[in-house]
């Protein structure tokens, strides 16, 4: 397990916030105005104007994107060394299928380990594909990195034949995880590699007495999301529930498992701004999505970590930090598929 310690400065730029822009711990929380409310609030949680109130989704992935950047960098690097010496992986790996992109991180991670590879970032949002675009022009990167739209994963085979795909978070969302896996494999060629980033451990950020409401909030916050997943998942078109062990669904999928890696995603305490908004942003879309799976003094405790005046609150408490875990299971196509 390797871990990727970030610096705080690691989503700045995007997430509109410099150095120097975490609150000053043992002062109370200065207000300034929220972007088009007409009122005041605490620090700006959106990108920039109005663009959290009109995609709050995408910009909740960009993100959590952005803080990920050190682990999917790390995570390309070691992609790289599975196809062998760095001549021959330069030499292997000229066409790379990003799926479920969002805006695009992965592929830029991906477009720096593979110097000599088009990537095709893949994603059902066109607003993150747009993100995606842009960030490639912002980096110089805009003639190997192209976008595609598509919904459904008998999509993904169409961008092939490739010769690695990367895909995180996306079979959790598809009813059918086999078959997802299957229309993956379905695109490489052969010797191509596909490398599924699937779960791993959830996002720890508080710590067990927060000293308000009742200890062991984020375990209850855990366990109501996990309800909520296998609620979800119950209404997938074509759900199929299968035993998530990835190395199995990617040997019966035709492929022979490669190798599997957990990386360490880490911001200690204290946070910078950045971090915390994102953790803003998280609270925030789990009130309004666990509903009524939470107890009466959960949902209150949540909503004052929510409050941005409140020193108790995530955006300026000294022990909030971020730490999760990614597992990458990757697995090769070793022969020739059958024509049909």
């Amino acid at each position: 397990m390797t871990p990727t310690q970030g610096t705080g400065g690691l989503a700045g730029d995007a997430l509109g916030a410099g150095p120097g822009s975490e609150p000053e711990r043992g002062r109370g929380p200065a207000r300034e105005a929220g972007p088009d409310t007409g009122r005041d609030t605490g620090p700006d949680t959106g990108i920039h104007g109005g663009h959290e109130a009109e995609h709050p989704a995408e910009h909740a992935a960009e993100q959590e994107a952005e803080l990920h950047a050190g682990f999917l960098a790390e995570a390309a690097h070691w992609l790289h060394g599975l196809f062998g010496p760095a001549d021959r992986a330069t030499a292997a790996v000229r066409r790379i299928l990003d799926v479920g992109s969002g805006p695009g991180v992965a592929s830029h991670a991906l477009a720096d380990a593979f110097p000599e590879a088009h990537v095709v970032a893949v994603d059902r949002s066109a607003a993150l594909l747009a993100r995606a675009e842009a960030r490639a022009a912002e980096h110089g990167l805009a003639g190997r990195i192209s976008t595609r739209r598509a919904d459904r994963p008998e999509e993904f085979a169409r961008s092939g034949p490739v010769d690695l795909i990367w895909t995180g978070n996306v079979c959790r969302h598809l009813g059918d995880q086999q078959a997802a896996l299957r229309s993956l494999a379905s695109a490489l060629r052969p010797g191509g590699l596909l490398a599924v980033a699937e779960r791993g451990l959830p996002p720890r950020f508080l710590p067990r007495d927060i000293g308000i409401g009742r200890p062991g909030l984020q375990a209850r916050l855990d366990a109501a999301v996990e309800e909520q997943v296998t609620a979800r998942r119950s209404r997938l078109p074509g759900a199929t529930s299968v035993v998530e062990d990835w190395p199995c669904l990617l040997a019966s999928a035709g492929l022979v498992p490669a190798g599997t890696r957990t990386f360490l995603i880490e911001f200690p305490a204290p946070l910078d701004l950045p971090v915390r908004r994102h953790l803003h942003t998280r609270l925030h879309r789990l009130l309004a999505d666990l509903g009524d799976r939470l107890d009466l003094v959960d949902r209150l405790t949540v909503e004052q970590l929510l409050d941005g005046d409140a020193c108790t609150g995530v955006l300026w408490r000294p022990d909030a930090f971020y730490l999760t875990a990614v597992t990458v299971h990757t697995a090769r196509l070793c022969r020739p598929r059958a024509a049909g």
